[in-house]
């Protein structure tokens, strides 16, 4: 270990809330990066630690785990999502990678469902003229949105966050389809839930919300040939992974009026927004704040915690998933 056979020390590349720092702090050294750590920085502080708290906006990379070193044992996300992670450099090294799942659930499909609406009823839209004295009065053709009463909604990919969707929509959706590798038999017989194609989703659905990981797989996921399968006034909501999406596309199909409208929460090269995005209409935009509430981001502190704290103590993290 970096100080003492005691004392382990952690690099938290960026920042940890107290529900997960403090019970590090009492048994490690901490180092942390801070908000506007970058690679560079990372590396400045990575040599002989014995973990590295990351998160979706870190590259844990070649260069920073040769960085770090033989001491590191662990390197712990904060977040379900592991792509920022080179995984099979991790696996080469045999560093167990963990993540933070259940926890943050509720919190990323209660915000697919407040963007779904918000999309539908052009929320945004309504209250930046509201806000810019722009608005002149009740008029019975302006901000025409669509109601969700009786709508098919296709969630793409029916894990931990997509199911819980499901259920949310449950009460107003006349029916649920979902795209995934392998059937789901409890939550078809649960939710009425049908199994299609992705083609099928898309051009049945009014909306069609994603919750699939951000995988070399999935890359450009939804591109123009599959907006352009949508109905014109369906709904595309994504709180997955920014890459999941081609952004040009979806603001093309945006101003043509290919789709009726989009909420989204997570970008291609985020913090940046494309322009294109920015200027489109009908687009619900929000800075990545899926899984930001007290419960779930103090949750997510503390199984980042207890997955550091058991890999330091020699045993099997709890949420590994490589």
């Amino acid at each position: 270990m970096s100080n003492s056979a005691a004392t382990p020390t952690v690099l938290i590349a960026r920042r940890l809330l107290p529900a997960g720092l403090d019970r590090l702090a009492a048994s490690c050294e901490l180092r942390q990066g801070g908000l506007d750590s970058d690679a560079e920085r990372l590396r400045e502080l990575a040599p002989g630690v014995d973990a590295i708290v990351s998160d979706p906006t870190v590259a844990v990379d070649e260069p920073l785990l040769d960085a770090a070193g033989p001491s590191l044992k662990v390197v712990a996300n904060f977040a379900v999502g592991y792509d920022s992670i080179d995984v099979d450099a991790c696996r080469r090294r045999g560093i167990p990678v963990t993540n933070t799942p259940d926890v943050l659930t509720n919190a990323t499909a209660e915000l697919a469902l407040a963007l779904t609406l918000a999309a539908a009823r052009h929320v945004t839209e309504a209250e930046a003229d509201l806000r810019a004295g722009r608005w002149t009065g009740w008029d019975p053709g302006a901000y025409l949105g669509v109601e969700l009463s009786g709508a098919t909604f296709a969630v793409v990919g029916l894990g931990r966050i997509g199911r819980r969707y499901a259920e949310l929509v449950r009460g107003p959706a006349g029916e649920i389809l979902y795209v995934g590798r392998t059937p789901k038999p409890d939550a078809e017989a649960e939710l009425d839930a049908i199994r299609v194609s992705l083609a099928d989703a898309l051009a049945q659905a009014d909306v069609v919300s994603l919750h699939v990981p951000g995988t070399p797989d999935n890359a450009r996921l939804i591109g123009r040939a599959e907006l352009a399968e949508m109905k014109p006034d369906a709904i595309l909501v994504n709180t997955a992974r920014g890459s999941v999406v081609d952004s040009a596309a979806l603001a093309e199909a945006l101003h043509d009026g290919t789709i009726g409208a989009a909420g989204l929460d997570v970008y291609e090269d985020e913090p940046r927004v494309p322009a294109e995005l920015l200027a489109a209409p009908r687009c619900v935009l929000l800075p990545h704040i899926g899984s930001a509430t007290v419960r779930a981001r103090d949750a997510m502190a503390s199984t980042v915690a207890d997955n550091v704290l058991a890999a330091l103590a020699g045993a099997e993290p709890p949420n590994r998933v490589a």
